[in-house]
This record gives C-alpha cells, sequence and structure tokens, in this order.
C-alpha cells in the first residue's frame, strides 16, 4: 500500500553546490528531507558515483554546458546522477514500486542523489536492483546509460563491424567495451598502460596503449569510433574510419556541432553526438531494464575504482577530474551500503 508521510521539517545530509567553481565548492550540510508528491517515491540514498560529466556541472566548463545547467549559477543545489538505495515512502498514486524495494537509476531532473534522500517520479529512469548485486555494483549503470544510444542508435551497431573505444577504461567505455561486444563487434580499446589488462578482462580484441602508440598510424580503419572521453577530434581519425563510417563523440565541444552539421550534409564518414541525459525519461527507463537483465545474466559487470564517504566527496571531485579513473567513482552514503 502506498506510504507517504509528512517528512516537512525533518533534516538530511546533502552536499550543497551553490555556485560554479572547484571541488572545494562542494559544502556537506542539512537540509530539509524531501517529502514524496502523490506519483513520487522517496529514495534512502546508500551510494552514488562521481562522473566526469558531474565534475562539469560543478564547474561550469566548457561554458556550453551552462546552457543545460545555468547561465550564472547551478540551477539545482544537489547534484549527482546515479544513485542505488532503498524505497523509504511512496506517493499515494504509486503503482510500480513498493516501500522497501531496493532501486537503482539515474535523475535527469530536478536534485540530485548527493544526499541522504531523493525523490522521484516513479516514471523516472529507476528500476528495481538486480538481486545478485550489492548497491556499489548496481550503481555504475549511467555510463551504459551513455554508451548504449550512441553505440545502438547513432553508430547503429553491427555483429561483425569494427568498433574502437577511446578512454576504454572509464565508466563509459567499459561499458561501451561490453556493450559493443554483446552486439558481436570486433572490439579495439584504447587505455593507459595501467589499464591494458583491465580493458581486455572486459572483453576487447586489441587494446592500444596510447601511451606508446598512436591508433590512427597502424594501418586499421574502423566502422565506429566511439570517443568516451571528449580527448580526440573527428580530424584526427577521419582516415581512420572506414568508407561509412561514423565518429562518435560523448562529450560536448564546441567542435563537434559544426562538424556534426558538415557530415550530415558531405562526405560518407559522419561525426555525431547524442544528448542522451535529455532523452525522455521513458527511452531511458526502458533503457535501464535492458541493461538491468545485460547485468542479471552476467553480460554487464560495473568496475569499481575508489570509494568515498559522503563528507569526502571534494576529494573525489578532485580524482575524477585527474582524468585518470578506471570505471566508477563512488560514494558511501550510509554504511549499509555493501549489502
Amino acid at each position: 500500500m502506498p506510504n507517504k508521510e509528512d517528512h516537512s521539517g525533518e533534516l538530511m545530509k546533502a552536499i550543497i553546490c551553490s555556485k560554479y567553481g572547484p571541488p572545494d565548492i562542494l559544502q556537506l550540510k542539512e537540509v530539509e528531507k524531501p517529502t514524496p508528491k502523490n506519483k513520487e517515491v522517496l529514495i534512502k540514498v546508500h551510494v552514488t558515483t562521481v562522473t566526469a560529466v558531474d565534475c562539469t556541472f560543478r564547474k561550469g566548463s566548457p561554458f556550453i554546458s551552462r546552457l543545460f545547467t545555468g547561465l550564472t549559477r547551478p540551477k539545482h543545489l544537489i547534484q549527482g546522477t546515479e544513485f542505488a538505495g532503498e524505497i523509504e515512502a511512496t506517493g499515494k498514486d504509486v503503482k510500480l514500486f513498493e516501500v522497501g524495494d531496493q532501486v537503482f537509476g539515474t535523475t535527469s531532473s530536478g536534485s540530485g542523489p548527493y544526499a541522504e534522500y531523493v525523490c522521484l517520479s516513479e516514471q523516472e529512469t529507476l528500476a528495481k536492483k538486480p538481486a545478485t548485486m550489492t548497491y556499489e555494483k548496481a550503481v555504475g549503470c549511467d555510463g551504459a546509460l551513455t554508451a548504449l544510444p550512441f553505440l545502438r542508435d547513432k553508430g547503429n551497431i553491427q555483429s561483425g563491424q569494427k568498433v574502437l573505444i577511446y578512454g576504454a577504461s572509464g565508466s563509459n567505455g567499459t561499458a561501451a567495451v561490453q556493450l559493443a561486444k554483446y552486439f558481436g563487434a570486433d572490439v579495439t580499446g584504447v587505455c593507459s598502460t595501467a589499464n591494458v589488462e583491465l580493458v581486455k578482462s572486459l572483453g576487447a580484441d586489441k587494446v592500444f596503449d596510447y601511451t606508446k602508440d598512436d591508433f590512427t598510424k597502424a594501418g586499421q580503419t574502423y566502422d565506429i569510433i566511439f570517443d568516451t572521453v571528449g580527448k580526440i577530434s573527428f580530424s584526427r581519425c577521419k582516415r581512420s574510419l572506414k568508407k561509412r563510417g561514423i565518429f562518435l563523440e560523448a562529450v560536448l565541444t564546441w567542435a563537434i556541432i559544426p562538424q556534426m552539421m558538415w557530415t550530415s550534409k558531405i562526405g560518407s564518414k559522419k561525426a555525431m553526438i547524442a544528448f542522451t541525459g535529455l532523452r525522455p525519461t521513458s527511452e531511458r527507463a526502458k533503457d535501464l531494464n535492458f541493461l538491468k537483465e545485460l547485468i542479471e545474466e552476467g553480460k554487464l559487470k560495473s568496475v569499481i575504482d575508489r570509494r568515498y564517504p559522503l563528507e569526502k566527496m571534494a576529494e573525489a571531485h578532485r580524482y575524477v577530474e585527474r582524468g585518470h579513473k578506471k570505471g566508477n567513482v563512488v560514494i558511501t552514503v550510509d554504511r549499509i551500503s555493501k549489502t
């Protein structure tokens, strides 16, 4: 039965971002605990993550990102995207979830999960956690939610194609390698020396160590080149694409937009970007449930690099900003997050 409690006046701990700037602007404070509306669920957050996108939203740079996050200051004081936790209360009209359900997902609007609690519509990108996975392992889903529409929808990935994943050891990259293998592609990963074995273990058929080798000079061409970290360009990769090859860029930059517009009209090789976070929540929720099936079948796994407590959020942001994380950086919000 629905369980809607009035939490007005109750407080919770949350990380507050009131202006754009370096990691130290993130402050742990007590704020009012939210109360779910009729079609919302109140989730006790056990774990969240820090992604490269979270860092972009915190600092408001590149400036183009402010078109989505607020021109002069962040739209939302509580940020973050990914989470896993337990439903503590439901609005009276909620039908898909019950109190006690263990769930995971991502937020696309309103306050984020850098807090002890978050309220979401039951129609948000939310699913019941796979029973075989811990909260920590379930939380790293946003990388796969990004990689899936890039490869499947923009790249139209097909079995037997040759696909190169640049930044193959990050959260997007580790998911992209596994998804490309699931779709039957021959996968090449590009990463640093320290992460070569990790990328191989995820199924990559070949791995370039970018500190030693330049894949664009190896003489191989690809049907899809997916830059998951915004470190390469279409112009650099063009010769490494097959005649009708596609360059996918996961990071929004000023350069990719004119390239996308130009190649949509001229030439057979295309440059593309997908605004995956702006897709309808119904599409994202459908993809999340598809990914849940892959997780339960053992075809997709989450890679965890480091763990930080909520009060060390600024330190976690500093680490992620260095650009060398392997998979996901997890934030433990409460002590039972490992169950």
